[in-house]
């Protein structure tokens, strides 16, 4: 199974488009789940940025005001080649906050400023809502929407997109180098990126297994079960016995394993089928045994919600909905068409 490719369920892409023309061709906003208490020691931003990723922007608030990069924080990385709205947190305790003035960045708009009592953390958002324009799309509009109806219905597999991988893959082949003591990543960040590529791969070809199988939204004896916007999960031992039927509903989901230190925790023929994909990946296995990572589960269905589309012409197809934290667009996107990108431009994450 190839991580970057693993299979589809909805059928091959339906033809070609332009993804990414322009950078207001794809949008998002991040959904906080929270509204800032309007008081504390930090400094709560809620910026637009075009063309610029995350990390950047953090960097520059931090040079603006003279602080620590370590001061400022955020829930999710948004895309660079976009418009994205998201929000940051500056500690300024005893501080005033600052004005939008005072930051005049490129590509950068302050829309608000609040305060609140704790800081932003990673992933401490609920969801993303995406805007997507494609152009030039090259197949029928009766098909494109029988096509999303059917990925709303059903959803899609919740793979992790190509870009967790890297150019062409090589994360994964990277990864496997320094498990094997042949690569030495140059910081701690290449190496925790290479981690994370690892069991990415591990999780999609579990989901692909099932996906082969027929299985993929069809509970099995020893499903772990979980919920698109938490972590928190039902074992097997645990069940309450309408698990199937919250499943059909959208209320419960099967999951995969983020391999990490101790068993599985699925049991039965559910473990036997990710026993099975271990042994085809034994060197990746192996390898992230050396990083005491915990044995955690991630949904293997992603639902889009707030749902709409728009054809603005014959060709220009909008596309509109949410996903939750730490899913992909592009994992969507791929069970709909083949995207058709500018020069030097690359797939995106939700954040």
């Amino acid at each position: 199974m190839n991580p970057i490719d693993p299979p589809p369920i909805h059928g091959p892409p339906l033809g070609t488009a332009g993804f990414k023309s322009q950078l207001e061709d794809f949008q998002v906003e991040e959904v906080l789940g929270f509204e800032p208490s309007g008081a504390g020691e930090h400094c709560c931003l809620w910026i637009e940025k075009c063309d610029v990723n995350t990390n950047d922007v953090a960097t520059a608030l931090a040079a603006k005001l003279g602080l620590r990069k370590r001061l400022v924080s955020h829930c999710g990385r948004k895309d660079k080649q976009a418009v994205t709205r998201q929000w940051f947190s500056i500690h300024l305790p005893g501080k005033p906050s600052p004005t939008p003035a005072d930051f005049g960045l490129p590509g950068v708009r302050v829309l608000k400023i609040t305060r609140n009592l704790r800081k932003l953390h990673r992933g401490g958002h609920d969801a993303n809502r995406f805007v997507i324009r494609l152009r030039n799309c090259c197949f029928s509009a009766k098909h494109f929407d029988d096509r999303w109806a059917a990925i709303v219905h059903r959803g899609v597999p919740n793979y992790f997109g190509p870009q967790r991988f890297g150019r062409d893959g090589r994360n994964v082949e990277q990864a496997t180098k320094m498990f094997q003591g042949e690569y030495e990543p140059r910081d701690r960040q290449l190496r925790g990126i290479l981690i994370s590529a690892a069991r990415s791969a591990l999780f999609n070809a579990c989901v692909a297994a099932r996906v082969e199988r027929g299985t993929w939204d069809t509970c099995l004896p020893g499903d772990v079960f979980g919920f698109a916007n938490n972590r928190s999960l039902v074992l097997p031992g645990n069940r309450r016995g309408d698990e199937e039927l919250r499943v059909k509903d959208g209320a419960l989901e099967i999951t995969a394993p983020l391999w990490g230190e101790g068993e599985l925790q699925s049991q039965d023929v559910v473990r036997a089928l990710e026993a099975q994909v271990a042994t085809k990946h034994a060197e990746l296995i192996a390898g992230l045994a050396q990083f005491n990572l915990k044995q955690e589960r991630r949904v293997v269905r992603l639902r889009p919600t707030q749902v709409a589309a728009k054809w603005e012409d014959d060709s220009t197809c909008v596309l509109r909905f949410q996903l939750p934290k730490g899913t992909y667009a592009t994992t969507v996107l791929r069970e709909l068409i083949q995207a058709v990108m500018p020069a030097g431009g690359s797939a995106t994450t939700s954040g």
